[in-house]
């Protein structure tokens, strides 16, 4: 379902948009995932609506047949990229699963700010995203995902992920229609829950 109303409080999740993955060799081009994550975080910011800058430093502990996680990782894997000009308003997590509420403390940071919808964007489509999907989906949160604002090793999963997984978690939209819907929000119109 795309995306057709915004919560009056809702706040964006940036997930995994960090030095070490930008660089991987995903199926759509980082940076124009990168300029809509930013276009996101600038038209939240002006809102005054909370933004979360997610990254990931490990992995769960679990034993798997691929691990994502390789040892001896760059001193600055986790830095979050300078494009996202970190604010102070800024709440900032570090995960060390996919998903972004596991030990994080994230749901009661959000249930704090009173938050009732998330939009989350970032990297990868099938794993960060999906899982902090799923585990915002599941503990209550209205859940909005911009499309054209993630990206995934693969571009299998990447569409499995919107076509399939997202439809059934929240709703999708693209990062023009969810500038949008912010600016309607913040106007007031009809249509904005």
């Amino acid at each position: 379902m795309t995306i057709g109303t915004l919560d009056a409080k809702t706040a964006l999740l940036v997930v995994d948009l960090q030095k070490g993955t930008v660089g991987l060799p995903t199926a759509h081009p980082m940076g124009r995932v990168v300029n809509n994550a930013v276009a996101l975080t600038e038209a939240f910011r002006k809102r005054t609506l909370p933004v979360v800058l997610i990254n990931a430093d490990g992995g769960a502990p679990g034993r798997t047949e691929q691990s994502f996680f390789l040892h001896d990782l760059p001193t600055n894997w986790t830095d979050l990229i300078p494009e996202l000009n970190r604010r102070r308003s800024d709440h900032i997590i570090t995960k060390r699963t996919w998903g972004a509420f596991t030990n994080t403390g994230l749901e009661k940071y959000l249930r704090q700010c009173g938050v009732t919808q998330v939009v989350i964007t970032g990297v990868v489509t099938s794993a960060g995203v999906e899982s902090t999907a799923r585990q915002a989906h599941e503990i209550g949160f209205n859940v909005a995902l911009a499309v054209d604002a993630m990206t995934d090793l693969n571009a299998d999963a990447h569409d499995n992920s919107i076509m399939r997984i997202f439809p059934r978690l929240g709703e999708t939209g693209t990062t023009q229609q969810l500038i949008e819907l912010l600016a309607a929000t913040s106007r007031g119109e009809k249509g904005i829950t």
